[in-house]
């Protein structure tokens, strides 16, 4: 999967449908990735570990929102399989520093090693090639969500191995003190700040749309990484749109 400004991919967020069908389920429906929230959500990482291995095979990248800028977190979900990291909250280049390593082994970071496991697929082979694999293959994804983070976008999008910065939009105007007022013109400016600063230094942007006026609208802006909706939204309002119309009849 890319992350290339340049280019589109659209996704899935998950918070509540943790089944094993899962993974199939968004392939069939065009689906490019698969976010998999443990920050607002219950769910365990042996949880996790399946609905990733549902993933192998099919062409779905599954992503893993860890709740926190831990190591713990980040290795951990890397290691079962995810092939890459979506980290809340960042704001500082030095946090962006930090997430980064945890995503790569040394020397270049201080990700442990373990070999013959999930993340490769339990296969056998020589570690370099594998250490080299799994570089090329996991993403970083660090969420702008605060005006501190929006004031040091540029230095997190220069950071080499980060590779897109996220838009957190509910946080983002709660912060700023104009909570849900997604038409502000400073709102609407942190958003051009943001986007300006990942295509100077050729990063994708990403938006999580409730709806599809909101995501025609947010790649109108510059987005390039897009997951519609959450997903017991989708199942709610698909749900309510049926229902109306038979009790219409």
């Amino acid at each position: 999967m890319t992350t290339n400004l340049k280019e589109r991919v659209f996704g899935a967020m998950i918070l509540e449908f943790f089944v094993p069908a899962l993974p199939q389920l968004v392939k069939a429906a065009g689906a490019e990735f698969l976010f998999l929230d443990m920050e607002h959500t219950g769910i365990s990482l042996e949880t996790l570990k399946g609905i990733i291995a549902g993933c192998r095979g099919i062409g779905l990248a599954p992503i893993v929102r860890v709740p926190a800028t831990e190591y713990d977190f980040i290795a951990r979900v890397l290691d079962i399989g995810a092939h890459g990291v979506m980290v809340p909250m960042v704001e500082t280049r030095e946090q962006a520093e930090f997430i980064v390593s945890c995503t790569r082994y040394p020397p270049q970071g201080r990700r442990g090693a373990a070999f013959g496991v999930a993340h490769d697929d339990y296969l056998p082979g020589n570690p370099v090639d594998k250490i080299e694999a799994a570089h090329r293959r996991n993403i970083v994804i660090t969420q702008i969500e605060t005006p501190k983070g929006v004031e040091n976008a540029a230095a997190i999008a220069a950071l080499p191995n980060v590779d897109v910065l996220w838009v957190g939009h509910f946080d983002l105007t709660n912060f700023m003190g104009i909570p849900g007022q997604f038409e502000h013109p400073d709102y609407l400016a942190a958003l051009a700040k943001v986007v300006g600063a990942a295509h100077a230094h050729g990063k994708g942007t990403g938006f999580m749309a409730a709806d599809e006026r909101w995501g025609k609208e947010y790649l109108e802006r510059g987005f390039s990484m897009i997951a519609y909706g959450m997903d017991s939204q989708v199942y709610q309002k698909a749900l309510a749109q049926g229902i109306s119309a038979l009790k219409q009849r």
